[in-house]
């Protein structure tokens, strides 16, 4: 079994943890020749441990994702202990947020993307033999599970997604660039991007600016006395006529 890459490490930034998720999400493993216990770093379990080796001083999280996704059980675990830790949660996707890893990704207060990254979302499946009963029991256990899964991408889309929109999207097993992913609520911000809003109010100062500046140079009267003033290349050209003029 390879050791999945789950670094989290303390952020150089003050009360700050860096949370890196990139690769499968999955729980502990079994060494079958000792039977002893392969700890996941990609797993909830593990992921408490971190925090409460970081201890209470932490004030800020930045998650890190690039995942093709993995164990809906770990992922949830993920979730919902990052969501209930009272820091502030900025989560980046740094190239794939597939299946389970993008329901890790709601957990972020904000949640940004690069322009080049990509959100996959479906709906949960599992894997599963026995008779019709069992078969028929396990169809809606994996309806139980998708349903509360599917709830995170509601609650951090707010009213930019409904549910509707939302099962068309899970049946079609989408990929959602960033652009997409901002415009359904899924993610906040395009790194890199400039806010549109941002730009507007930007243009709207500047040009108050120019227009306060107008009105001042407009008020701003020269004194009579020296309207007429000429400069010293001018007195000089004025003294040197006269003195020809008197020859």
């Amino acid at each position: 079994m390879s050791k999945p890459i789950f670094l989290i490490k303390q952020a150089a930034e003050p009360n700050t943890l860096e949370l890196y998720i990139y690769d499968y999400v999955q729980s502990d493993g079994v060494d079958w020749w000792t039977g002893e216990t392969i700890q996941s770093e990609t797993s909830a379990n593990y992921i408490k441990d971190q925090l409460e080796q970081a201890g209470d001083n932490i004030t800020n999280i930045n998650i890190y994702i690039n995942s093709y996704g993995g164990e809906v059980k770990e992922g949830l675990g993920i979730y919902n202990i990052l969501k209930r830790h009272p820091a502030q949660k900025t989560v980046y996707v740094d190239g794939f947020a597939c299946s389970i890893a993008s329901v890790i990704a709601m957990v972020g207060d904000k949640v940004i993307m690069g322009p080049n990254t990509l959100m996959m979302i479906h709906h949960a499946a599992m894997g599963m033999f026995g008779n019709a009963d069992e078969l028929r029991k396990a169809a809606n256990d994996v309806d139980v599970i998708d349903k509360a899964s599917c709830s995170s991408y509601l609650t951090k889309a707010g009213d930019k997604l409904d549910e509707a929109t939302l099962n068309q999207l899970l049946d079609a097993q989408t990929w959602l660039n960033a652009e997409q992913c901002v415009q359904y609520g899924l993610a906040d911000e395009i790194a890199g991007k400039e806010d549109p809003q941002i730009t507007a109010a930007q243009q709207r100062f500047e040009q108050s600016l120019k227009e306060q500046i107008t009105q001042m140079q407009n008020k701003i009267e020269v004194p009579k006395q020296f309207t007429k003033q000429k400069t010293n290349a001018e007195k000089m050209m004025a003294i040197f006529k006269k003195k020809m003029e008197e020859k």
